[in-house]
């Protein structure tokens, strides 16, 4: 959560911070704020409300410096107001402080302040960092030890980033939250995520927990949390600043389902050769040994996980997915043999983090699935399998969403015949299907109704999605989309489970999305007729062979018939696309729905 991004160079700091501070509103967006050093001390502009209203406050007269700090929210401490707003400063605005994650003893550390004479301005945890900073100055330390004692006294997750008045340096940690150093020729950047500076350089320092760096006009330098120098590897993203960017649609989220066929092909290419599968870190080989997998995540990827679930089940392996914030609370039993698995798009999730570190504590080998090379997931696990979709902005996951699945079946190929010693049984028409995903998923996104349905359903009371088998996942996914960006009622159901409660809710106002991929027609047909007896009105999203749903229900959404076990995921491209009209045409703030943020980096 909360996007932080600093810049200091030979020119102003100004347009580039508001342009990153911009490109990271996925992040957070109910309130906005830059600190620039310029000359005469840190001036500071701040409000509640989006960066756009910043800009205008910005317009409005701002002194520009070669050195800022810049923060977008997403509101843990207080609500989105201007007093709430970052930066925060001490209480003689020499010290102006940015900061993501929660301080945990935050009442404590602020009550002792209050006692020592400070003053607070906000309702936030942040405002006790500038202030335990003013003491530690105050106390004759220069300015990188007193950071130092500062962080030192934190309990909680963070990244923070610090200027003053006086010193022509900026200052910053992580610990638990995400920062990265963006590498110029003639400036450097800090920020919680790459696209924020990918404008301005591809080259980028992934920092770890209890990093402090410090950034100069020369250069930058970053030691440990003993002080000792150390030395993160510059790494060159393959992004482009045109993926960050809207290009021609309206939205992020419609830009980001109709680069699923190419963000599949990153995802696939040089994976699939034949009837074999090619993980680049992990030959045939690299499994042997485990014999039980559990899968974490959260949100989306948790929905991703359960597909990977499925497909490992009937595969033979043993395998179950956990909601990670759950399995940090009562983790599973695992041992030597067993394998976890973190489903994470951004690699920070904290509770998905907690629950690796949990399975790694007790003895189990971990993988990260991750889209992000670098992120916390990445680096601590023991390994990495990477989803290659390019970034997302839209906080609604779309594109992350079919990587994830296709990477998941890449490796439960691979799984299988390292436990099993044998390919899975029709490898060869799955595989080959994988391969065409890219093309189906285009066919989907060129070629649908999806936009005429959402339109006659609006003003229902309901939304519910039904599947089985992989589908169920699907229809929890469906309806996670469905409720995240229209803030419309939608539950995602197991089919069979419709008469063992939900049925209850059923009127005509209560329009049922029912997915099919080939297996189970009969007993889904049987649903849909149980839901149209009691009046909902009913939308097959199905394989266009799928003549008998079609027949059965009001509407159809046809997909491209390919092998069973992939269909669910041409089916979910059809369910994001009537979430995405049904939201358009309610008007719904959609790249940034109420409440909700990209990369949740808080537990």
């Amino acid at each position: 959560m909360c996007g932080i991004s600093a810049r200091i160079g030979e020119e102003g700091s100004l347009g580039p911070l508001l342009t990153s501070i911009k490109n990271l509103e996925y992040r957070g967006y109910d309130s906005a704020g830059v600190a620039i050093r310029n000359g005469d001390g840190v001036e500071i502009k701040k409000c509640g409300g989006e960066v756009a209203q910043l800009e205008s406050a910005v317009s409005a007269g701002m002194t520009d410096g070669s050195i800022g700090i810049g923060h977008t929210r997403w509101s843990t401490h207080g609500p989105p107001t201007d007093e709430n707003a970052h930066p925060h400063t001490d209480c003689h605005g020499r010290v102006a402080v940015v900061h993501n994650g929660i301080i945990e003893n935050h009442a404590a550390l602020r009550e002792g302040l209050r006692g020592r004479g400070h003053e607070f301005t906000s309702d936030t945890d942040t405002e006790v960092i500038p202030h335990l900073i003013e003491e530690r100055l105050e106390d004759g330390h220069d300015p990188e030890t007193a950071f130092r004692s500062a962080v030192d006294q934190l309990e909680g997750s963070y990244a923070v980033a610090m200027v003053l008045g006086d010193e022509p340096a900026i200052y910053a940690a992580r610990s638990g939250s995400p920062l990265v150093v963006g590498v110029g020729d003639s400036e450097h950047f800090l920020a919680s995520d790459v696209p924020a500076f990918l404008e301005f350089t591809d080259r980028v320092v992934y920092l770890e927990d209890d990093d402090v760096v410090v950034l100069t006009t020369d250069g930058y330098r970053v030691t440990d949390g003993a002080g000792d120098p150390v030395v993160r590897p510059v790494e060159t993203v393959d992004w482009t600043p045109e993926d960050a960017k809207k290009g021609s649609y309206d939205h992020f989220m419609l830009k980001e389902i109709h680069e699923q066929p190419m963000a599949l092909r990153q995802t696939l290419h040089g994976r699939i050769d034949g009837d074999d599968v090619v993980l680049e870190d992990f030959p045939p080989g690299s499994f042997e040994g485990i014999s039980r997998v559990q899968l974490v995540a959260c949100g989306t990827s948790y929905h991703a996980g359960a597909y990977g679930e499925w497909l490992l089940s009937n595969d033979g392996i043993d395998a179950n997915t956990f909601i990670a914030s759950e399995y940090a609370a009562y983790p599973a039993p695992v041992d030597e043999e067993t394998l976890v698995i973190g489903v994470t798009q951004s690699g920070e999730t904290a509770d998905t983090l907690e629950a690796l570190q949990s399975a790694r504590d007790r003895g189990a080998r971990t993988l990260a699935l991750t889209n992000v090379i670098g992120s916390t997931a990445a680096r601590t696990c023991d390994d990495a399998l990477f989803i290659r979709a390019g970034p997302e902005i839209g906080v609604a996951a779309t594109k992350t969403f079919s990587s994830q699945v296709a990477t998941l079946t890449l490796l439960a190929e691979r799984l299988v015949r390292d436990v099993t010693g044998e390919p899975t049984a029709d490898h060869e028409a799955r595989l080959d299907a994988l391969a065409d995903l890219p093309e189906h998923v285009e066919a989907v996104t060129t070629d649908t109704r999806a936009e005429a349905i959402a339109q006659q359903r609006l003003g229902d009371d309901g939304h519910f999605f039904v599947g089985r088998g992989n589908a169920f996942s699907v229809a929890l996914e469906g309806a996670l989309k469905f409720k995240e960006i229209t803030y419309e009622h939608a539950e995602g159901f197991a089919a069979g489970e419709l008469k063992h409660g939900p049925l209850a809710l059923v009127t005509s106002d209560t329009p049922v999305f029912a997915i099919g991929t080939g297996q189970h027609g009969n007993r889904l047909e049987s649903n849909i007729n149980e839901v149209r007896a009691r009046g909902a009105p009913v939308v097959a999203v199905a394989p266009r062979t799928a003549t008998d749903l079609m027949d059965a229900a009001d509407e159809f959404l046809p997909v491209p018939a390919t092998h069973p076990d992939l269909v669910a995921v041409l089916a979910n491209v059809q369910l994001q696309l009537i979430a995405y009209h049904a939201a358009d045409a309610m008007d719904r703030s959609i790249d940034k729905p109420r409440n909700l943020a990209k990369s949740v980096t808080v537990e």
